[in-house]
């Protein structure tokens, strides 16, 4: 794995490029196995907002340093915020109102994840619970380590998932039961287990080789026309929350004009001599 200069581009993630056109974005918190504080959230948010507006990057792998992938949110300080110390008769309207602002919040920074362009794999090391799956579920594609272990792990604390877990996990094991045994529980989705349920694509060996399997893939994904992955990825999101006729007037509306892209053009000439050919970043 070839590695270019890492640069923390916040006090939790750092990002990088390990290839060209390919963004490595790694929780860096390991010391607290990467769990995520109020501030990280916010951070999440802005680091995938400029990724998606990067014309440079066409695909994203986003991992942790250190043992575990995320420990979930950073208890201490949610309980601080729960229940402050300084406003401990604060009117119950306005603290409600204060809690779906900040949930709110939290839930816009997952869902940039989902709604940048580029395609984002997953490469999940050691323990991935709560607020990591959240995370991952925001991700077009997941591997995982055989070491992996997963957890909705809200139901522990008193709580339910509200980040995004439970109304995309359902959509992509497509087995309610199993969602909801895991929801219920809290219990531990081990690796083979979460391949034979489709929550990840592929079990690697160790961490080393995790990454490289992700890295390779991004790079396969920045080869292709950026114009068709974009297109792709679009429909994909489009789709899965549509019916069958509304995804299929969705994609003839986007095709309408990426048929005409030089893309396919030289994409076609490329196939038929079996020659490679680049393609130009998005403008």
């Amino acid at each position: 794995m070839r590695l270019l200069c890492t640069r923390p581009t916040s006090s939790f993630f750092a990002v990088s490029e390990p290839e060209p056109h390919v963004k490595l974005v790694e929780l860096n918190r390991p010391q607290t196995s990467n769990a995520i504080n109020h501030a990280a959230w916010g951070e999440l948010q802005n680091v995938f907002q400029s990724l998606g507006e990067d014309k440079n990057c066409r695909a994203i792998v986003i991992t942790g340093t250190g043992k575990h992938f995320c420990a979930g949110i950073d208890l201490n300080e949610f309980l601080n915020t729960l229940f402050p110390e300084d406003h401990p008769t604060a009117d119950v309207a306005r603290r409600s109102l204060a809690l779906r602002d900040l949930v709110g919040s939290y839930q816009r920074s997952v869902t940039a994840i989902e709604n940048v362009p580029q395609p984002v794999i997953a490469a999940v090391d050691g323990a991935c619970i709560g607020g990591g799956v959240d995370i991952i579920s925001a991700c077009d594609i997941r591997y995982c380590s055989s070491s992996a272990m997963f957890s909705i792990k809200e139901v522990d604390v008193g709580l339910a998932a509200d980040l995004g877990t439970l109304q995309r996990l359902p959509k992509i094991l497509g087995n309610g039961s199993l969602v909801r045994e895991l929801a219920f529980t809290g219990r531990m989705l081990h690796a083979s287990e979460a391949l034979v349920h489709g929550m990840v694509s592929k079990v690697l060996e160790d961490r080393e080789a995790l990454l490289e399997g992700a890295l390779r893939t991004a790079s396969a994904i920045a080869s292709k026309s950026p114009v068709a992955v974009t297109a792709t990825k679009a429909s994909l999101n489009y789709s899965r929350d549509h019916t069958v006729a509304e995804g299929l007037d969705h994609i003839a509306s986007w095709n309408m004009a990426l048929l005409q892209s030089e893309d396919v053009k030289h994409s076609v000439k490329a196939f038929l001599n079996k020659t490679e050919t680049e393609y130009s970043n998005l403008v």
